[in-house]
């Protein structure tokens, strides 16, 4: 099954050359395509996203219908720059009021579903460099030629960019080592999608509004084991945009999040009964430092609270006559 899957559901993004083709093929359908850039202190690069984006895939070739920003409570510029280049701009707080708002990119995701009209939508980060019109129509083309796809990941060689440099091969650190020997171990057909955790994907509303969303580091994980506990590795496409250029993180930061993906993991294992008695995870991840020789001991605290499926919430229903 996995290496049928790799040859039918593998594709380079240069296959999609044809923009006006899959407008076409859109339009017969009478789709609408949706783009949510989730974005927290992103003033650098934001910008250039928006107009890149709108220039090449609204005014050129009419593929998407909406581009909008969906922002955590940025310090900087984020919302004012985005609004000034023409896209919608969110408040992820503004969003379902009376649900309260959590910290994460998840809220933000889960939040682009009540908000947005697309029967597909497409995430995009917002700190990408190299930003490319392939990185929306290289993952909505398979979901609108093959209506049998519902998820649509990215995956890319990832040079890491430390100040003015590039490093030219790296990441996926947390997918290596992390990830992919979970997956390996317990859910092997999913360790064939190259790249679990890229922040790049188009999705079916109907099967996003059917998912429960991790508001952390853990809802990229938990999409994917969600969706392949529902459909299978069938509804599954991944599509190679060849390169994407960002910002390292460091370590630390990396622990944190292989923290909370564990969490998720584990609990949906409990989930799906393929372990039983897990009992109650510690929500503390500890780590040390050495300052001045003196080894500080810091504690973090990552809970990865979970919001429901948005077919679940009566606002989103009548919103949208579900």
């Amino acid at each position: 099954m996995i290496e049928s899957w790799l040859k039918s559901n593998t594709y380079h993004h240069s296959v999609f050359w044809d923009i006006m083709n899959i407008v076409r093929e859109k339009q017969r359908q009478q789709l609408t395509i949706s783009l949510c850039i989730p974005t927290l202190n992103e003033e650098a690069t934001i910008g250039k996203e928006i107009v890149l984006f709108k220039a090449e895939l609204m005014e050129r070739y009419p593929l998407l219908d909406e581009i909008a920003v969906f922002d955590s409570g940025s310090s900087d510029d984020t919302r004012e720059v985005a609004a000034s280049f023409g896209a919608d701009v969110y408040l992820s707080s503004d969003i379902l009021p009376d649900m309260g708002t959590r910290r994460g990119k998840g809220e933000n995701l889960w939040k682009a579903i009540y908000q947005l009209r697309g029967d597909i939508i497409v995430y995009v980060d917002a700190d990408i460099k190299n930003i490319h019109p392939r990185f929306v129509y290289g993952l909505v083309a398979p979901l609108v030629y093959r209506s049998e796809v519902k998820y649509v990941k990215a995956f890319y060689d990832r040079p890491l960019a430390f100040a003015q440099n590039i490093r030219p091969s790296g990441g996926g650190r947390v997918t290596e080592i992390l990830v992919r020997p979970l997956f390996s171990l317990f859910l092997p057909e999913l360790a064939a999608i190259i790249q679990p955790l890229s922040g790049e994907y188009a999705v079916r509303r109907e099967v996003l509004e059917k998912l429960s969303f991790p508001v952390g580091y853990g809802v990229e994980t938990a999409h994917l084991m969600d969706v392949y506990q529902q459909h299978g590795l069938a509804a599954f496409a991944q599509t190679d945009l060849d390169q994407r250029v960002h910002h390292n993180q460091p370590t630390e930061s990396l622990g944190r999040m292989a923290f909370g993906i564990m969490r998720t993991f584990f609990t949906r294992l409990e989930r799906y009964e393929m372990i039983k008695d897990l009992g109650k995870m510690n929500t503390i991840m500890r780590q040390f430092q050495t300052r001045d020789a003196v080894h500080e001991h810091l504690l973090t605290e990552i809970q990865e609270e979970e919001r429901p499926p948005m077919i679940d919430v009566a606002e989103y229903r009548q919103r949208w006559k579900k």
